[in-house]
């Protein structure tokens, strides 16, 4: 009677324990995501085209979680296509892998980075449309702008200007290469591109900045009122290249990841996941009351253009 007695017990508290202190596994690979009515649902990767097993793995991880979390499109920040760049480079470093996903229908969005041949920008998947950069809007509210941040010029500038003026209270998010801001010891902050983009992002209200170039994932703290994300390593690793900076809001170099975002109201969402399937990163954060300045013209920028 005492061992039935003392084997209930001990199978009570293993329950209980088991609801305070969930195993760290499961709790890892919940979706942290609302999945809110009507919102804007994408994932974020970059410096993806290897075509080597970390890339298919976090393809797979990728699909799986858009069982869970049904996101429309996916972002690319460059280098989508490593080495020779030929019919059968794009099948084995893009088609093949997200094939699950262009097959149900998910759409990828690229920007070009310093791998990347500029004939990309024609290839149908990747949804350029002939340009090398371009913006687009998936639902009213929210509107996104691909950059070529490997030639920024003053045509690229006045466009950009332009776009995002136009653009009003809505929800104005770029992504391209080479990050403004990073603690990568390889690559690091691109500071002559920070001089030509930053003060029109500032002027005309961007809300969040998506890069890659450096392989590794971070989330800085916001810059002037915005928030940056580094997401380059979706293919290629560059294991503990993070420096210790106080640009730092959350950093990973262990392992490839991608990002989930959510876009709902004034609200984005995120949740970064590793090629394991672990979650090593989320959040929120709020889109700002006033992102444009009725009386906006074109930003005067000291920095040396192309």
């Amino acid at each position: 009677m005492r061992n039935r007695f003392r084997e209930a017990f001990r199978a009570i508290l293993i329950l209980l324990l088991c609801l305070v202190f969930p195993l760290p596994s499961f709790a890892q690979k919940q979706l942290l995501l609302p999945g809110k009515q009507d919102s804007v649902r994408f994932a974020v990767m970059g410096d993806t085209g290897t075509g080597g097993k970390p890339q298919y793995e976090v393809a797979r991880q990728l699909a799986e979680w858009r069982t869970r979390f049904p996101f429309e499109f996916v972002l690319m920040m460059g280098d989508n296509l490593y080495g020779g760049q030929a019919p059968g480079d794009y099948r084995s470093k893009f088609e093949t892998p997200y094939k699950p996903l262009l097959d149900a229908g998910v759409k990828f969005y690229a920007s070009l980075g310093n791998h990347d041949d500029a004939n990309q920008r024609f290839y149908k998947n990747f949804n350029m449309g002939g340009k090398r950069y371009y913006t687009f809007t998936p639902k009213p509210g929210v509107r996104f702008f691909a950059l070529n941040s490997n030639y920024m010029d003053r045509e690229q500038l006045a466009w950009l200007q332009t776009e995002l003026r136009s653009s009003g209270g809505d929800w104005k998010i770029c992504f391209f290469h080479h990050p403004l801001y990073s603690s990568g010891a390889r690559h690091g902050s691109d500071v002559e591109l920070r001089a030509v983009l930053e003060p029109v992002f500032v002027q005309f209200g961007v809300s969040a900045v998506f890069a890659g170039h450096d392989h590794f994932y971070e989330r800085l703290k916001p810059q002037q009122g915005i928030y940056y994300f580094i997401s380059g390593a979706g293919g290629q690793l560059r294991r503990g290249n993070i420096r210790q900076t106080n640009l730092t809001a959350k950093g990973f170099d262990q392992d490839n990841h991608f990002v989930l975002v959510e876009i709902a109201g004034d609200e984005m969402y995120f949740q970064t996941i590793s090629r394991t399937g672990t979650t090593v990163d989320s959040g929120v954060i709020q889109r700002p009351k006033e992102n444009l300045k009725e009386d906006s013209k074109n930003v005067p920028n000291k920095a040396a253009l192309k």
